[in-house]
């Protein structure tokens, strides 16, 4: 349980789902509600399907191109933090969708750029693979990847809720979480970077 629950919090500030968040709803300013639901689904679906991608096939790429678990933990750890960095030095307020027919707004953004790479991104994406290369045993995958689902429900369930959680906090709140979990990446990405340095200097 203490696996999952660990698994599930690191899942949860990898997939910075108050970014996310904020992204979500200036792309989707003057959109119907029924629109805005209909698309966090899509994301949580496309999300999924790229998470779980990274976990079951990150090992099998360290071995085709004979990428050490330390490497990769150092380049993937730099990408994370360069990603932290910018989050915290990130403001979506002013961003807004280019005006588009109702019926395409949905399908345009919800693989690119909201799945890819606003939710997982290139530093999420390198700590996805190193997570799902850590995880050995039948065991270990199945707990990485409920985690993961829990993480993606939870994401999905906030972007569904998006125009109630905008009126109860608004979006000054929202940026302001966002640069905290900015800050909590940052630190992932600096135990990742040790961790492999540390790894490659003591075998």
């Amino acid at each position: 349980m203490s696996l999952f629950i660990n698994h599930f919090l690191k899942f949860l500030f990898l997939l910075t789902p108050f970014f996310v968040l904020s992204m979500f709803l200036s792309m989707t300013q003057g959109w119907e509600v029924r629109q805005k639901r209909s698309l966090a689904i899509q994301v949580g679906i496309a999300a999924f399907s790229a998470c779980a991608i990274l976990l079951f096939f990150g090992r099998f790429i360290f071995e085709a191109f004979d990428i050490t678990l330390d490497a990769f933990r150092i380049g993937g750890g730099s990408l994370l933090f360069l990603s932290a960095v910018g989050l915290v030095n990130s403001n979506v307020s002013d961003k807004k969708n280019p005006a588009m027919e109702p019926s395409s707004r949905v399908s345009h953004i919800a693989v690119v750029p909201l799945a890819i790479p606003v939710t997982v991104g290139p530093g999420t994406i390198g700590a996805m693979l190193v997570i799902g290369a850590e995880s050995a045993g039948f065991h270990a995958q199945l707990v990485s990847l409920g985690a993961m689902a829990a993480a993606l429900v939870f994401l999905t369930s906030l972007l569904l809720a998006a125009t109630w959680v905008e009126q109860k906090l608004g979006r000054n709140v929202l940026m302001i979480l966002s640069k905290i979990t900015g800050l909590i990446l940052a630190a992932m990405a600096a135990q990742m970077i040790f961790t492999g340095i540390r790894n490659f200097l003591l075998p």
